[in-house]
């Protein structure tokens, strides 16, 4: 009888390789997967161990509404009646704006007479009204300046008439 080709030689085990490979990737896998689960676990253990930071409520200063005599390109009297309140970082900085009121209220008077009618109806002359306002409370009140933190302007009353 003839003898064929694979008869004499081994076969080599290409199968058991393959074999090797899936395993290993299995594995691997495995590992990854309780490596992630158990950092997910770690971090809500944590994130339940520490309580929730509750943030500060916001501090409002309040300034009495007033009324103004504003600026208009046809040259009639426009007055603008306004109220607003002053977001303010801290107790201190209430306190500042509390005890310097009549300083502030006179440094608006002055902003908001030199504006005009038509641009103070618009969202966006609204902002920039906003900002202005800011703005005063980087000039100091006092020598030597106070820290003063005021964050942001909120109207409480606007009328342009």
């Amino acid at each position: 009888m003839a003898k064929t080709k694979t008869e004499g030689k081994k076969s080599k085990p290409w199968w058991l390789l393959g074999l090797l490979i899936i395993l290993l990737s299995v594995a691997c896998s495995a590992g990854v997967y309780f490596l992630l689960d158990s950092r997910s676990v770690a971090s809500e253990e944590v994130a339940e161990a520490a309580p929730p930071a509750e943030a500060e409520p916001p501090i409002f200063v309040p300034v009495q509404p007033f009324t103004v005599n504003i600026q208009s390109d046809d040259y009639s009297q426009r007055l603008l009646y306004i109220g607003l309140s002053l977001k303010v970082g801290d107790e201190e900085s209430s306190e500042l704006v509390k005890t310097y009121m009549p300083q502030v209220r006179s440094r608006l008077l002055m902003l908001l007479s030199s504006q005009n009618a038509d641009d103070l109806i618009t969202p966006q002359g609204k902002e920039k009204l906003s900002r202005e306002i800011l703005a005063l409370f980087d000039k100091p009140f006092s020598d030597p300046p106070p820290t003063l933190v005021v964050d942001d302007v909120l109207y409480t009353d606007f009328i342009v008439q």
